[in-house]
């Protein structure tokens, strides 16, 4: 006969299964904007794909662009890829703290209404 796992043990897996997933969707995200900047830099700067690759990560990572003597259409593109760029990394951020910030609530009950006495 197996032994029935602990509520500890039952919040641990659940901790570490939301954490794989929402690891997948910043990993998603990423790849989606990364993808995105990389398309863009080709598109109106025809840059060839390794530079465009760098840019976008550049852009993503926060460090700013590489190339910036940039076309008009280019500067247009580079600047609403770096607004965009910097909401993503603020809700990659989120994304990956939500599941440890949910497991910190379980394990201080802050998640139980207060009893009316």
């Amino acid at each position: 006969m197996q032994k029935e796992p602990s509520t500890r043990d039952k919040h641990r897996r659940a901790f570490w299964r939301r954490m794989f997933i929402h690891s997948g969707i910043a990993l998603g995200l990423l790849c989606l904007s990364l993808g995105l900047g990389i398309w863009g830099y080709k598109h109106y700067e025809h840059l060839p794909w390794r530079d465009a690759f760098l840019n976008a990560a550049m852009l993503l990572g926060g460090m700013g662009p590489v190339k910036t003597d940039l076309s008009e259409p280019g500067k247009i593109f580079a600047g609403l890829y770096a607004l965009y760029a910097g909401l993503v990394v603020i809700a990659v951020a989120g994304i990956l703290l939500g599941p440890g910030v949910h497991h910190l609530m379980h394990h201080v009950d802050w998640d139980e209404p207060p009893e009316d006495e």
